[in-house]
C-alpha cells in the first residue's frame, strides 16, 4: 500500500543547529592578544606594510570593530618570514590561505563566516635570526540570514551502491553556483560523479552527487562542505565546514518484475533467491524505476487517510511487519498477510510490494539504507526528487542539472 513516509532521518544540520537522526515507530502518516614580538614593539594594521621594526601584522587587527565577511585575512611578516599560520573558528573551522613568494605574506582563500570570532597564531622568524609570534583575534558582522543544509549520509555509515550524496537547504539559494563550487565529493577507488540540482518535494532547493553507474562495493567516500561564508544570494550566507566520511557496503540489487509478480535478490552479483510478491493494483501501480531504500522499520500502522484514500478503498492496518520504505510519497516493501493467494498471481495492493512474513523478514535482514530496488514493466517512473530516484536519470541529463554547466 502506497503510504506517507515515516519522516527520513535528519542528519545533523550543523552550524547553530543540530538535528540529531530519529527511527521511531510511526504512523506512515576568544581570547584577543596583541602579538608578542621579539623586539617587545606593538604590531597593528595601521603601521606601515614594511616600516617599523620586525613583526608580524595581522590584517584585520582592530579585535573590537566587527569584520566584514567579504575581507580577506592577511599575515605579513615585516622583516622576516612566516614559518606557520592558523585562522580558526570553533563553528566554521580553520581557513585555507595560499603564501607570497619568500613566505612573508599569508593571505586567506576561505570566505569568513558571519557571527564568528577568529583566532590567529602566526610564527615566524626576523631576517636577523630571532623569533616572530603572534596572537591575535578577531570577529565578523553577523548575517542578517543564513542557511544550512541537511546532508545523507551520515558521518561513519555504511550504504548501499545507489545512495547518493544529497544536500537539501533550509533557505532558497539563489545563487547556485556559488554554492556547488564549495561542495566536493571525493571517492576511493576514484568514479565519474557529478551534483544536479531539483526542488524536494517539500519545495526547498536540493543538490545531489551520484556516479554514473552504481558505487563499487568498499569504496571509501568523502563531501566536503566549505560554505562558512558563501553568500548564496541576497546576503543568505552559510555557516557550515564539515568533512563526512561513509563506505560502502555490498551490492544488494532487488528487481521487482511486475508482470512476473517477483522480485529476484542478488548480492555483488550473485542471485541469492527470487520471492514472490503483489504489486500495486490497476490504479495504484506501484512505480516504474529504480528506488534506493530510504529506511527500515519493524513494524508500523498504515493508514490510507494519510495518502487520501478514502472509501471503498481505505484502510487503517495496525502492525504492519519488516517495512523497507522507498519513497517519501509511501511506497513500502512489508509484509502482507492479508493478500496471501496472491503473491506471484495476482498485482493486489494499493502500490506497496507485499509478500509473506516469512519472506518480508528475509529481505528485512539483506537490504540497507542505499540499497536499490528496481521495478519493471509498470507505470509512471518514480520522479528524481520522489527520494532517491536520481538513477532514473540518464547520465547526459543528470549533468545539465549541475550549475557549473
Amino acid at each position: 500500500m502506497r503510504q506517507r513516509p515515516m519522516a527520513r532521518p535528519v542528519r545533523r544540520i550543523v552550524g547553530p543547529l543540530a538535528l540529531v537522526a530519529s527511527a521511531a515507530l510511526v504512523l506512515a502518516a576568544c581570547t584577543s592578544g596583541g602579538g608578542k614580538v621579539d623586539s617587545g614593539s606593538k604590531a597593528s594594521g595601521s603601521e606601515g606594510k614594511n616600516a617599523g621594526p620586525p613583526a608580524i601584522v595581522v590584517e584585520p587587527a582592530d579585535a573590537n570593530a566587527k569584520v566584514s565577511v567579504g575581507r580577506k585575512v592577511t599575515i605579513r611578516a615585516r622583516g622576516g618570514s612566516l614559518s606557520s599560520v592558523e585562522v580558526s573558528s570553533p563553528g566554521p573551522g580553520v581557513l585555507s590561505g595560499t603564501w607570497s613568494k619568500g613566505k612573508s605574506v599569508w593571505t586567506s582563500t576561505t570566505p569568513l563566516a558571519p557571527g564568528a570570532t577568529y583566532t590567529v597564531t602566526a610564527n615566524g622568524k626576523a631576517s636577523g635570526g630571532s623569533a616572530l609570534n603572534k596572537t591575535a583575534s578577531f570577529s565578523t558582522e553577523a548575517a542578517k540570514s543564513t542557511f544550512v543544509g541537511e546532508y545523507y549520509p551520515d558521518k561513519g555509515t555504511k550504504v548501499g551502491v545507489a545512495m547518493p550524496v544529497s544536500i537539501t537547504f533550509n533557505k532558497p539559494i539563489s545563487d547556485k553556483a556559488a554554492v556547488e563550487r564549495k561542495l566536493k565529493v571525493t571517492a576511493s577507488p576514484a568514479v565519474e560523479g557529478a551534483w544536479s540540482w531539483m526542488k524536494d518535494r517539500n519545495g526547498k532547493d536540493r543538490i545531489d552527487y551520484r556516479p554514473q553507474k552504481y558505487w563499487k562495493s568498499g569504496t571509501a567516500v568523502t563531501l566536503r562542505m566549505d560554505l562558512a561564508g558563501v553568500d548564496a544570494g541576497g546576503g543568505v550566507y552559510g555557516t557550515q565546514q564539515r568533512v563526512v566520511n561513509f563506505t560502502i557496503g555490498d551490492a544488494v540489487t532487488s528487481t521487482v518484475d511486475v508482470n512476473r509478480k517477483t522480485m529476484t535478490v542478488a548480492r555483488n552479483g550473485r542471485t541469492l533467491r527470487t520471492l514472490k510478491v503483489s504489486s500495486g493494483k490497476k490504479g495504484f501501480e506501484t512505480w516504474n524505476g529504480t528506488m534506493v531504500v530510504l529506511s527500515k522499520v519493524p513494524t508500523i500502522r498504515m493508514n490510507s487517510r494519510t495518502v487520501g484514500i478514502f472509501g471503498a478503498e481505505a484502510y487503517n492496518l495496525g502492525s504492519v511487519k519488516w517495512d523497507i520504505q522507498l519513497t517519501p510519497s509511501g511506497t513500502y516493501v512489508h509484509a502482507a498477510p492479508w493478500n496471501a493467494g496472491k503473491f506471484g498471481v495476482v498485482n493486489g495492493s494499493h502500490g506497496c510490494i507485499g509478500m509473506s512474513t516469512g519472506d518480508a523478514k528475509w529481505f528485512f535482514g539483506q537490504v540497507n539504507l542505499g540499497d536499490p530496488v528496481t521495478v519493471v514493466h509498470s507505470v509512471d517512473t518514480v520522479a528524481v526528487n520522489n527520494g532517491y530516484g536520481d538513477w532514473n536519470v540518464d547520465w547526459a541529463t543528470w549533468k545539465k542539472g549541475s550549475a557549473l554547466g
